[in-house]
């Protein structure tokens, strides 16, 4: 299938565009991010339990958590191709209900072929990593783990006992951040292609690394619209939880924040896919529905 260049503002269309997506057919597409959240939780849970229970050492701990990585893949990349084809039809004007996003899983799905894409790209991430940490990441794991152990004597941490970081933290920053722009865009198009486009894995994969190549500019000023629009999002969140915070008691401050932190996780959720379906549609889709870049309100 063939790839598309796009303009250099298109990523904040597809921003734009996301946010528009619980528009259109509210029910289902937030309703489907509830089902990912909640399936998200499953091996995260399983993970602190087999801790809890085995309380293993350092190697017994990485193998708990390759496991549940794995069925992580396993849950959510079915999933993630499904809320793909939910959007689709919502998109086109066809029925969609938030139960649509588990349809991979059924017989004929396409279930392994999201999961076989899941597990390429894991271990594809895995790899740059580790050639990305190697010249730059000198010292990273000893920071890291003291870090991690001051956290957790809980208290006030003196800063005089805070390590300073690694020389090459810095650099390892601006180069992954540059490396996690481009990955998302294979994910994106990868899962698009899988899901709605209906290629195997090899050549979604193809697809995903060329069609993001040919959009860096794009992808990069969404990337910096994003940051720059997530930053006033906390400085607003700072500026109206700092007021409360300091008139009611720690306790009910967690009660009282925990519904709008869960619904503006949601949102984030619905935001997300539909950036991530706009993109693929941009650069892979055919015979695109008309365009919408208003910000609904």
């Amino acid at each position: 299938m063939t790839t598309h260049a796009t303009g250099p503002l298109a990523g904040l269309s597809w921003l734009v565009r996301g946010i528009n997506l619980g528009y259109r057919n509210a029910r289902a597409t937030f309703g489907a991010a509830a089902i990912v959240m909640m399936l998200s939780l499953v091996p995260n849970l399983l993970q602190v339990l087999a801790q809890s229970l085995f309380q293993p050492g350092g190697s017994g701990s990485t193998i708990i958590a390759a496991l549940t990585t794995v069925l992580s893949i396993v849950i959510l990349s079915p999933a993630i191709g499904g809320y793909l084809r939910l959007i689709d039809a919502c998109e086109h004007g066809r029925p969609a209900h938030a139960s649509d996003i588990l349809q991979p899983f059924a017989r004929g799905g396409g279930a392994f072929q999201l999961i076989g894409f899941g597990m390429l790209m894991t271990l594809a991430c895995v790899a740059i990593a580790a050639v990305v940490i190697a010249p730059f990441g000198n010292g990273l794991d000893e920071w890291y783990e003291q870090i991690v152990d001051l956290s957790r004597q809980g208290g006030q941490i003196d800063p005089d006992k805070v390590p300073e970081p690694p020389e090459g933290l810095a650099q390892l920053l601006g180069i992954g951040s540059v490396v996690g722009v481009i990955l998302s865009g294979i994910y994106a198009i990868g899962f698009g292609q899988v899901a709605l486009g209906h290629v195997g894995v090899g050549a979604a994969i193809r697809d995903g690394v060329i069609g993001t190549l040919k959009n860096l500019l794009p992808m990069g000023l969404l990337a910096i619209a994003t940051f720059f629009g997530s930053m006033l999002l906390l400085l607003v969140l700072a500026a109206v939880i700092g007021p409360i915070a300091a008139a009611i008691h720690p306790s009910l401050l967690f009660v009282l924040m925990v519904p709008p932190y869960l619904a503006l996780l949601l949102a984030l959720h619905v935001v997300m896919f539909g950036v991530m379906y706009h993109f693929w549609r941009d650069v892979c889709g055919d015979g695109t529905p008309p365009r919408d870049d208003q910000v609904a309100v």
